[in-house]
C-alpha cells in the first residue's frame, strides 16, 4: 500500500477511535465505529472482502454479548440488583465500613458471572438507589461499581468481553485459565479493594448508616433470573472446560431463559429487547473492521515484530512492557479496539504464556486509571448522569492514580512469575 494511502488509513482509524472515546456532538459510539469503517471500504484502503472478513471474526463476541445483555436485563426488570444491594444495605446493620465491603462481594460476584459491563450497566443505579435509601453518599460506592468491573473481570473467560477478543479461537480451556489467571484476579481485586477503602476511609467515617430501609421483594422474575445466571455460569464453565467457543452457548442460555420467563409471566418480548443496549453490536463490528484494516497495511506485523524482538531478548522484559504498555494505551484508545489489536498481534505467533498472560491483565485492569479506559467505566458514567452525579474526567484520574497501579503490578507479577 503506497505510503500516503497508509497515513490516510490511520488518520481514519484514529479520528473514529477518538470519536468512539469522546462521542463528539453526543453521537452514539456506534456511529463512530461504522463510519471509521465505512470510510476505509470506500475509499479503497480496505477491500470489501478483508472487512467482511473482520465482521465475522467477531461473530462470537457478538452472540456473548446479546446472550449476556439479554440475561441482564431479565434480571434487571425482575429487580435482582436492585433485591442484591438493598441486601447489602440490610447486612451492613448501620457500618458504611461494612457496606462498602459488601457492596464490593456483590460487584465482584456480577462482575465474575455477568461480565463487567453488567455491573456498570445494572448494579450501578441499583447501589444509587440502596444507598440513598440507607442515608449514605453514594459516591464512595459507586465508585466501587467502576473500579471492581475491570478487577474482577479476569476470572472467568465470561467476566469480561475483551477476554473473547484477545484470545478468539485460542480461548484457554477453563482448568488451564484459571491455573493462569486465579492468583492474578485475587491479587487485583483484593489490592484494588484495600487502596480503594484507604481513598475513601475518610468519608465513610464520617456518616452514619440508616438500618430501616425496606428490602425490595424479589419477583418471581428475578428468581428466574437468577436461576438463569446460575445456569449460564455451569454452562459456561462446561464449554470452557470442553475448550467449545463461549458465545452461542451464552446466546442460547440467554435465549433459553428469557423465554421460559416470558412465557411463565404471559409478557411481551419488546419491552426487554427496547431495554438491551443494541449499539455495542455495531460499535465493536466497526472496531472489527478497524482492526483488520491495521492488519491490511501492515501495523499489526510491525507490532508483531516488534514484540518478538523483546521476546527474544528477554522474555521477562516483554511481559512487563508488554503488559504496562498495553494498561496505559487502554486509557488513550479504550480497551476494546486495544484488546482486538493485542490479540490480533498476539494471534500471529505463538508467544511466551507470560505475554500473553500480561497483554490480558493490560487490556482488562489498565483501564481502571482513566473514565475513557473501557466500555464499562464509561457506562458507568453513563448511569452516575442519569441520577445527576457528574464524576470529572481528572476526578477519576486523580483516583485511577492511586488505585490502579499497585494492583496492576501486583496481577502481573503474579502472572509473569
Amino acid at each position: 500500500m503506497p505510503p500516503h494511502d497508509t497515513l490516510l488509513a490511520l488518520a481514519i482509524i484514529i479520528v473514529a477511535t477518538a470519536g468512539v472515546i469522546v462521542r463528539p456532538f453526543r453521537l452514539s459510539e456506534a456511529i463512530w465505529a461504522i463510519a471509521g469503517a465505512i470510510a476505509l471500504v470506500a475509499l479503497g484502503l480496505l477491500p470489501p472482502g478483508d472487512a467482511l472478513v473482520g465482521i465475522r471474526k467477531g461473530v462470537d463476541v457478538y452472540l456473548f454479548l446479546i446472550g449476556m445483555m439479554l440475561i441482564a436485563e431479565l434480571a434487571r426488570r425482575g429487580g435482582l440488583f436492585d433485591y442484591l444491594a438493598a441486601y447489602a444495605v440490610d447486612h451492613a446493620k448501620g457500618s458504611p465500613q461494612r457496606l462498602f465491603l459488601l457492596v464490593y462481594a456483590v460487584g465482584t460476584l456480577v462482575t465474575v458471572l455477568l461480565s463487567n459491563d453488567a455491573t456498570a450497566i445494572v448494579l450501578t443505579p441499583a447501589v444509587y438507589a440502596a444507598t440513598r435509601a440507607a442515608g449514605a453518599t453514594p459516591l464512595p460506592y459507586l465508585f466501587i461499581c467502576a473500579f471492581i468491573a475491570n478487577a474482577a473481570s479476569f476470572v472467568l473467560p465470561i467476566s469480561n468481553p475483551a477476554n473473547l477478543v484477545v484470545f478468539g479461537e485460542r480461548m484457554p480451556q477453563l482448568t488451564d485459565w484459571l491455573r493462569q489467571f486465579t492468583l492474578p484476579s485475587i491479587a487485583a481485586i483484593v489490592l484494588t479493594c484495600a487502596v480503594l477503602w484507604l481513598t475513601q476511609r475518610r468519608a465513610l467515617n464520617e456518616e452514619r448508616l440508616r438500618n430501616d430501609a425496606e428490602t425490595p421483594h424479589l419477583t418471581r422474575e428475578g428468581r428466574f433470573a437468577a436461576f438463569g445466571i446460575v445456569a449460564i455460569a455451569l454452562v459456561l464453565l462446561t464449554a470452557s472446560a470442553l475448550d467449545i467457543q463461549l458465545g452461542l452457548p451464552t446466546f442460547i442460555c440467554g435465549t433459553v431463559t428469557a423465554a421460559a420467563i416470558l412465557l411463565i409471566g404471559r409478557q411481551s418480548p419488546w419491552p426487554i429487547l427496547n431495554g438491551i443496549s443494541w449499539g455495542v453490536l455495531p460499535l465493536v463490528a466497526g472496531l472489527f473492521v478497524m482492526v483488520e484494516a491495521l492488519s491490511h497495511i501492515g501495523t499489526i506485523a510491525e507490532l508483531s515484530a516488534l514484540l518478538h524482538q523483546a521476546v527474544a531478548q528477554s522474555p521477562t522484559f516483554a511481559a512487563w512492557a508488554a503488559g504496562l504498555s498495553t494498561a496505559i494505551t487502554d486509557n488513550i484508545a479504550n480497551n476494546l479496539p486495544v484488546g482486538l489489536l493485542a490479540g490480533s498481534v498476539a494471534a500471529s505467533d505463538h508467544l511466551p504464556q507470560p505475554v500473553v498472560r500480561a497483554i490480558l491483565i493490560g487490556v482488562d485492569l489498565g483501564p481502571n486509571i482513566s473514565v475513557t479506559g473501557s466500555l464499562a467505566t464509561i457506562l458507568w458514567l453513563t448511569a452516575l448522569r442519569r441520577e445527576k452525579i457528574e464524576v470529572t474526567a481528572w476526578q477519576f484520574l486523580k483516583l485511577g492514580l492511586i488505585v490502579t497501579p499497585p494492583a496492576l503490578v501486583a496481577a502481573l507479577a503474579a502472572a509473569i512469575w
